[in-house]
């Protein structure tokens, strides 16, 4: 997963996630550009994965 593939399609993915991880708040999903950091260490707490598990949770999505 690269920076132009989330924000390409990061609405799509958002609600994906927040589909099958209730937990989820929309202030978790929040992007900002150049921030992806930020938004992938909010992920991987919520979700409790790795950053290459998030990885791939999202690239099978």
């Amino acid at each position: 997963m690269d920076k132009l593939s989330i924000k390409g399609n990061w609405k799509e993915i958002s609600g994906k996630l927040k589909q099958k991880y209730a937990n989820l708040t929309d202030d978790d999903m929040l992007y900002k550009e150049g921030k992806e950091d930020e938004l992938m260490g909010r992920l991987q707490k919520k979700i409790g994965t790795t950053k290459e598990g998030l990885r791939d949770l999202i690239a099978k999505l």
